[in-house]
């Protein structure tokens, strides 16, 4: 009988002994990982202590880091012209990615990997030349493709009151007339939005002290641009098209701060920075009008 009790408690030491070893075993074996997936989550393992990462973010550490620098340090060409950095259009890829994220943020290389991939581009969440392009080729889809000089029915001549230019000539503020209603839409809009500080005047208008938002330039003539042209041998391809879609009375010059319309990278940071240009990039769509990222003032009226 002792001896039965002897070898049924051996064996149960013995059992406890391997179970023991075992699970010794396991823990030694997750101390040593440095990540391990869980379903839709990572779950980051270091010196035994856990962390959680539910956004998988710390792969896109370094593409983060490339981005920070990308963002002033690029160097790539727009209608001829060489450019530096992608700065200038921050906004405009945030909105294109539908994020809010800091362009040197590990969230915001993960969004963007996201967007390559569905585009066939190389998904590393690096904002590289070839991506820059990709966004680019996007925003100038997106504009007036008809650029069919508007009848003379098709345009109705807008007050003074309308335009930065108090002075400005009767044949140089015709609008083509559905543009018109959009933007007084939007000039309504944006005079609810108190974070712009717009001055208000009669029946939901700016106010005459107003410069925000007003028009600097609609509807111009073929001879006209031909004018502006001559004046501004320079201007190249990124600037006075020879189709320019305001021969269409459809694009709109707004003022959106500094220099009306001047092309210099000091004078469009500030038009970016500026409480209404953020507005627009936001909001500008919900009237139909569509950006030209070139020039933060111009926008075109493609329909809702």
């Amino acid at each position: 009988m002792m001896t039965r009790f002897r070898t049924i408690n051996s064996r149960w030491l013995f059992l406890a002994a391997l179970v023991a070893i075992s699970v010794l075993a396991s823990l030694a074996h997750i101390a040593a990982q440095s990540t391990v997936n869980t379903g839709s989550d990572r779950t980051l393992i270091r010196r035994g202590l856990t962390t959680y990462d539910p956004a998988g973010l710390s792969s896109f550490a370094s593409a983060a880091k490339r981005n920070g620098l990308l963002r002033d340090e690029l160097t790539w060409t727009f209608g001829s012209k060489p450019q530096r950095g992608w700065y200038l259009y921050t906004l405009l890829i945030n909105r294109l990615l539908d994020t809010n994220a800091a362009p040197d943020s590990e969230r915001f290389a993960k969004t963007l990997s996201k967007w390559q991939q569905k585009r066939d581009l190389r998904a590393d969440g690096v904002l590289d030349e070839e991506t820059l392009y990709k966004m680019i080729a996007e925003w100038q889809g997106n504009r007036l493709k008809d650029r069919t000089p508007a009848r003379p029915d098709q345009l109705l001549m807008a007050p003074i009151s309308d335009f930065y230019d108090p002075t400005r000539a009767e044949e140089l503020r015709q609008v083509e007339k559905q543009t018109y209603a959009a933007y007084k839409a939007m000039v309504r809009a944006a005079l609810k939005e108190k974070s712009l500080g717009l001055a208000r005047g009669a029946k939901n208008e700016l106010a005459a002290s107003e410069k925000f938002l007003k028009i600097v330039s609609s509807f111009r003539s073929r001879e006209y641009q031909e004018k502006l042209r001559r004046e501004s041998p320079t201007s190249g391809s990124a600037g006075l098209a020879v189709n320019s879609p305001h021969f269409t009375g459809r694009a709109l010059d707004l003022y959106v701060g500094g220099d009306p319309v001047d092309t210099k990278d000091s004078n469009r940071a500030l038009q970016v920075r500026t409480p209404l240009y953020r507005w627009l990039v936001n909001n500008a769509s919900r009237f139909g009008f569509v950006p030209y990222c070139y020039e933060p003032w111009h926008w075109e009226f493609v329909g809702r």
